[in-house]
């Protein structure tokens, strides 16, 4: 689909200046136009170094415990649990209760929510209806902007769960509603996973499928939507190999859509890269220096670095790193022994789409196991929650790390890492974390015991919801914020291999180092591992200054769906280290 070009006259230009007045004026007051919650500063910097950021305590108790989170197109972020947990502190809809099956298969009665929707805007929450377990499971946003959750444990462990952001309703044929204050958890009834997915992850495909990948004794993946040609898994030794005795260190395995259109995985201490169309490994990568191991229980992070593109490159270069994890043995320490050993300080980097790729190891200030990692609009890395000592596990992890770290991914090695202002709520085993149009990081859950706990000693149940609002959210940087006007395609769609242009105010233009476009897709967060995560910088291939302070930008769309995979991502303004408002756009 070709983009449509601009042509302003005059007249045009005056009315959507004038249009915009009230955004101008915001900005020129220094005043933050992009603050999406209440302005509630309950914990402020405990230094005066803007750098660091600042914590917004957005609700103390939402009802339910953030084991996973997902941000969907309409600003809302669906949160849950799994069911096993007990009675949560919130009921159901409409006060109904349910016949639930519990982890010793018993049939229980329910009348308690372990699931609600969070609205961005508003800073409120509504509860949804789970039928069956979804106790470490996965989950991925498919091109159509439904969430498509996967497995779960007992009852729950083959299901197939959907959430659409919006639930179109009908009277006398005519649509009278988009349903988005009623919408719920649909449940697959004739259809299940071919395998049983506990601790699996998954991945938005090329063609718009979903890969799910291994989990709890499954050695295999399989894909959805379901068809007589993958109507099953296929097995995968790699991951028999990767699981360990007693600890497996082999579950939630990391997974990143390589821009050649291979899979990595990355499981314990190994990677590789897989043709699943062939079910064929057509790489595996060094072992990760250092002895740690990396995937669940020793759970550390992984995110694939930003693809920076070129309009005559096909195939771009691409990066994983890899943050945090345990000691072998670290997990029979703390599950048995009650010992908690120091966590990894170290990070892996390496160039995968090099020829004879190597790590690079790196070392952040402070030990992590359980981090989450998310890929801020500036290209860089924030790596938060998680603990200093232990493992993933029902309290098998001490020291919790209050402080989050800034991985500056441009910076020269022995310069990227920064520490961050600190929470004063620690984020220990099922916490989870997930970017917002706004920039800021939405942060919630831990729950390291088998039930809700309110009493512990250490680490309760923990409720609440906070945001982190990173150093280009304070207002002194409002005047070097864009704000983005239009985005000049038909429907909001960017086209592979089409320019499209997006016009914006910016009150103070610093040529250097510029405007950048980037695309950043919403990430399904659970167990420190945010799937399907992506960023990609656009090149640029025009600049051109309209007013005093509005401006227009023209940039190539993702060459392939290999680089970018079919479905809605976050389109952001980076100008100087600060980013617009996301606003949504669909990739076709």
């Amino acid at each position: 689909m070709a983009s449509k070009n601009l042509s302003f006259s005059s007249s045009s230009f005056l009315l959507l200046f004038f249009f915009n007045l009230p955004i101008l004026l915001s900005l020129c007051n220094l005043s933050s136009s992009s603050d999406i919650v209440e302005n509630r500063v309950i914990r402020s910097s405990s230094t005066n170094n803007v750098d660091g950021g600042n914590w917004i305590l957005l609700h103390s108790s939402i009802g339910v415990s953030a084991m996973h989170m997902q941000l969907l197109r309409n600003g809302k972020v669906v949160i849950f649990d799994g069911i096993e947990v007990g009675p949560s502190n919130l009921t159901l809809p409409n006060n109904q209760c349910l016949r639930i099956t519990n982890n010793r298969r018993q049939v229980v009665t329910d009348c308690t929510a372990h699931s609600v929707l969070y609205d961005v805007i508003s800073n409120t929450f509504r509860p949804l209806t789970l039928r069956t377990n979804t106790w470490c499971s996965s989950g991925s946003v498919a091109s159509d902007g439904t969430l498509v959750q996967t497995g779960g444990y007992g009852d729950g462990i083959r299901k197939i769960r959907t959430f659409s952001p919006f639930c179109i309703q009908y009277q006398n044929d005519v649509v009278v509603s988009d349903g988005s204050s009623s919408c719920d958890w649909t449940e697959f009834a004739g259809i299940s996973l071919a395998d049983r997915r506990w601790y699996s992850s998954s991945q938005v495909l090329p063609d718009g499928r979903l890969i799910i990948v291994g989990g709890r004794q499954a050695f295999s993946y399989e894909f959805f939507p379901k068809n007589p040609q993958n109507d099953r898994s296929f097995y995968l030794r790699f991951l028999f190999e990767t699981m360990d005795p007693y600890e497996e260190n082999n579950l939630y395995p990391f997974l990143h859509l390589l821009p050649d259109g291979n899979l990595f995985i990355f499981a314990n201490n190994r990677s590789i890269s897989l043709d699943y169309n062939r079910n064929r490994i057509v790489k595996e990568f060094p072992i990760i220096p250092g002895g740690y191991k990396r995937s669940y229980p020793s759970t550390g992070s992984s995110v694939l670095l930003p693809l920076r593109l070129h309009a005559d490159v096909a195939i771009p270069e691409a990066e994983v790193i890899i943050c945090g994890g345990s000691q072998s043995g670290a997990f029979t320490m703390s599950n048995k022994a009650r010992v908690f050993l120091p966590a990894a300080r170290s990070c892996g980097r390496i160039k995968v789409t090099d020829s004879d790729p190597k790590w690079v190891m790196e070392y952040m200030p402070m030990p992590r196991v359980m981090p989450d990692m998310l890929i801020l609009p500036t290209g860089d890395v924030i790596i938060i929650n998680g603990a200093g000592n232990g493992t993933a596990g029902w309290n098998d992890a001490v020291n919790p790390v209050l402080n989050p770290v800034l991985y500056r991914t441009g910076k020269r090695y022995g310069r990227r890492f920064s520490v961050l202002n600190p929470t004063a709520i620690p984020r220990m085993y099922h916490s989870s974390a997930v970017l917002l149009p706004s920039g800021g990081i939405l942060v919630g859950g831990s729950n390291p015991h088998r039930k809700y706990n309110f009493t512990a000693d250490l680490f309760p149940t923990e409720l609440s919801l906070e945001v982190y609002q990173p150093y280009y959210l304070d207002t002194q940087y409002a005047s070097m914020r864009p704000s983005i006007l239009t985005i000049e395609t038909n429907m909001q769609v960017v086209s592979y291999g089409q320019m499209f242009s997006v016009t914006f105010v910016l009150p103070m233009y610093r040529p250097i180092p510029g405007v950048s476009v980037a695309l950043v897709t919403p990430s399904f967060s659970t167990h420190s591992f945010a799937m399907n995560q992506r960023m990609l910088v656009l090149d640029v291939a025009g600049f051109e200054r309209l007013s005093i302070v509005a401006y227009k930008i023209t940039a190539h769309g993702p060459p392939t769906s290999a680089v970018a995979p079919p479905g809605y991502y976050m389109l952001f303004l980076v100008h100087s280290g600060v980013p617009s408002e996301g606003v949504w756009v669909k990739v076709e």
